[in-house]
């Protein structure tokens, strides 16, 4: 299983070991992927660097002989989630949250849950932020966005630079719309245990994934499952594999600042039973399609794909007990 986004073909021609990546994956009965554009990145790449016969009703490859299926397996969660049911309700951990922070009583809070890593969107994110002050002042003074960033692969430079660029950027926010003890950006750079993770999401009014290439992005999904009031509003970003299943998020691209803005804007001012229908819809599809079924349904293709060679005779049988080999 490959988690990450497969590259298209054309951006896979940068890699000096592509024929070699490629020939050991095919080297598995199955590959999966989150989604069937990553398949079809992948497809892509094959038939353009190597001597293979690709069946594309199937999404198969044949290479020497051997067969291999390529198929989308998006990865979910557990369900129910267990840090879901040891965190506190919903309104206690909105309590503790506030008074941790000192937020005024009538705040509004979103929430950003991420390595500080350059794929993520935060600088991206923030700036949607720093935009949605400037052009809605009703939220100045109100409205609070608490981004959770662990450290990651601090030895290379440029995760180094990003995480400077990230305190910098939410230093110059605070200090612009900043006064009187209200700071938009609470910036938490450490790691973070899943009980103060789930916290903050039972806490906010929206979070936001601003995700610039994620084949998945659990983080979505982690803040539909801790949920269970039925309230936020999750703004996903297009470039996430889970935009392609929880469709009742506001779907966003996080380069377009305006729009990005604007569907915060709009997360923060969504009636109560708009939340509650978005949520729930988006709930149902994660306790149907969970990581158990995620699994299972892997195992099962890679079950049904040898007997089919059991049957047609590729797959030769063990001798039986005392037989000469």
């Amino acid at each position: 299983f490959w988690h990450i986004p497969w590259p298209n073909a054309e951006q896979m021609g940068i890699c000096p070991w592509r024929n070699e990546l490629l020939s050991g994956l095919l080297g598995s009965s199955i590959v999966g992927f989150h989604t069937q554009l990553h398949c079809n990145n992948f497809l892509d790449s094959v038939d353009r660097y190597l001597e293979t016969r690709i069946d594309r009703e199937s999404n198969a490859v044949v290479k020497r002989g051997h067969r291999t299926l390529i198929r989308p397996y998006p990865i979910s969660l557990e369900w129910p989630v267990h840090w879901a049911e040891k965190t506190p309700r919903a309104e206690a951990c909105r309590a503790q949250v506030w008074r941790d922070f000192g937020l005024q009583p009538d705040a509004l809070l979103g929430v950003g849950v991420d390595r500080l890593d350059y794929t993520k969107g935060i600088e991206e994110r923030l700036l949607a932020v720093e935009r949605l002050l400037e052009r809605r002042p009703e939220f100045r003074g109100r409205f609070c966005f608490a981004q959770l960033a662990a450290p990651s692969r601090t030895k290379i430079e440029r995760y180094r630079q990003l995480n400077e660029m990230v305190e910098k950027l939410a230093a110059r926010i605070n200090q612009r719309f900043g006064s009187n003890g209200y700071q938009p950006i609470i910036l938490l750079r450490s790691h973070h245990e899943p009980p103060e993770v789930f916290r903050f999401y039972r806490a906010a009014d929206v979070c936001y994934v601003s995700s610039l290439h994620d084949g998945m992005n659990l983080v979505a999904k982690e803040f539909v499952a801790a949920r269970t009031d039925l309230k936020g509003v999750l703004v996903l970003s297009e470039f996430t594999g889970a935009a392609r299943e929880l469709t009742e998020a506001l779907i966003v691209n996080p380069y377009y600042l305006e729009a990005s803005s604007d569907a915060l804007a709009l997360a923060l001012t969504m009636p109560a039973e708009e939340q509650r229908d978005r949520m729930r819809s988006m709930r149902s599809l994660l306790g149907q399609f969970n990581v158990y079924r995620w699994a299972g349904k892997m195992l099962v293709d890679a079950a049904r794909m040898r007997n089919q060679e059991r049957v047609s005779g590729r797959l030769t049988a063990r001798p039986a007990v005392g037989a000469t080999v």
